[in-house]
């Protein structure tokens, strides 16, 4: 893919989600709300789950590499948009562009194959209990987890050797609030059907198939559970639905941006702002709030550090010790309902 007298890009112009002022004064001190309860959020969990010896199951391992992953996955796009709304120019330069692109997907598919894992974990957990201690051991843990990133890092550098061969010849306005390589393609001067029958490949296919092999394994899992008991029934189809809930928020956005190739699609920056600054953050959010040992060690955690500021020998300091104390056996022995 050549062409002659290509002019050398150097930056592009983002177009934004909205060319109005008083909008973008909305959308902005909304994402930047957003930002300031629900970030602190995923960061709390996974203090939680790392300071918690209670919480050492490959299912909490897995949420907080989760919560973690998303956290660097809203690190990517929301400044450089943040930022653009005080800005005139709205431009980013060609290597920071590429380099989004890059994280954006790296991230992205290693949020997928984390959640195929989280899956298994659950397979093995329900079906095959009596080997989940050595299926889903610590050290095969790492080892998911570390395929996830390995797979996720393939994954990007696939598609940022896609992107960086696209011959540009002038034209650098790109009608979204980040870089991606589908709006690179329509900037390219050169027939560029096998690189969209291949971004089709990489991440259309690959989402769907994704998609559908949690579909069926979560399936099977619900199945599953009409031979368990009732407590046990309660306690597993409540983890589950979190999964599902998961995996249609993280799936859904995806499939209609990636999974429709060689045609503009309405709508596509807003799916776009729930698919790469919304659903991320609340993605273990959902786990969490369906998850009373997680929510009982964070309210322990909290409690704790609230204790901890105040002076212990004033009488508030000692009612405080009391009340945390017995919120933090209350919450362990699933007493208090939250």
């Amino acid at each position: 893919m050549e062409c002659e007298n290509c002019t050398v890009v150097t930056e592009f112009v983002l177009l934004g989600l909205s060319q109005n002022h008083e909008v973008q004064m909305i959308l902005f001190f909304f994402f930047l709300l957003f930002y300031m309860i629900i970030l602190p959020g995923n960061v709390l969990i996974i203090l939680t789950i790392w300071g918690n010896s209670r919480l050492g199951a490959p299912m909490y391992f897995f949420l907080a590499n989760l919560a973690y992953l998303d956290i660097c996955y809203c690190s990517v796009t929301p400044p450089k948009l943040l930022a653009n709304f005080f800005s005139n120019s709205k431009t980013i330069s060609y290597s920071a562009c590429m380099a989004q692109l890059f994280f954006l997907h790296f991230l992205g598919a290693a949020e997928t194959f984390l959640l195929i894992f989280m899956a298994y974990d659950r397979y093995v957990a329900i079906c095959k209990p009596l080997h989940y201690t050595r299926l889903v051991s610590r050290g095969v843990c790492c080892v998911l987890v570390g395929a996830t990133w390995g797979g996720g890092f393939i994954h990007g550098i696939i598609l940022f050797a896609l992107s960086i061969r696209l011959p540009l010849c002038g034209p650098n306005i790109l009608n979204n609030f980040f870089c991606d390589i589908h709006q690179l393609v329509k900037l390219a001067c050169a027939n560029t059907y096998i690189v969209e029958f291949l971004l089709f490949l990489s991440n259309g296919v690959v989402i769907v198939l994704c998609f559908t092999l949690l579909l069926i394994s979560y399936t099977v899992l619900l199945l599953k559970l009409r031979t368990q008991s009732f407590k046990a029934k309660d306690k597993v189809v409540s983890t589950c639905v979190s999964h599902i809930i998961v995996v249609f928020v993280t799936f859904g956005p995806a499939m209609y941006i990636y999974g429709l190739p060689f045609q503009d699609i309405p709508k596509k920056k807003v799916v776009a702002v729930f698919h790469t600054v919304i659903f991320p953050l609340t993605n273990p959010m959902i786990y969490t709030l369906c998850n009373k040992e997680i929510k009982g060690s964070m309210w322990k955690l909290i409690s704790s550090h609230n204790y901890s500021s105040i002076p212990y020998g004033t009488d508030k300091g000692k009612a405080e010790k009391h009340n945390y104390v017995t919120t933090g056996e209350k919450q362990e022995k699933g007493l208090l309902v939250t």
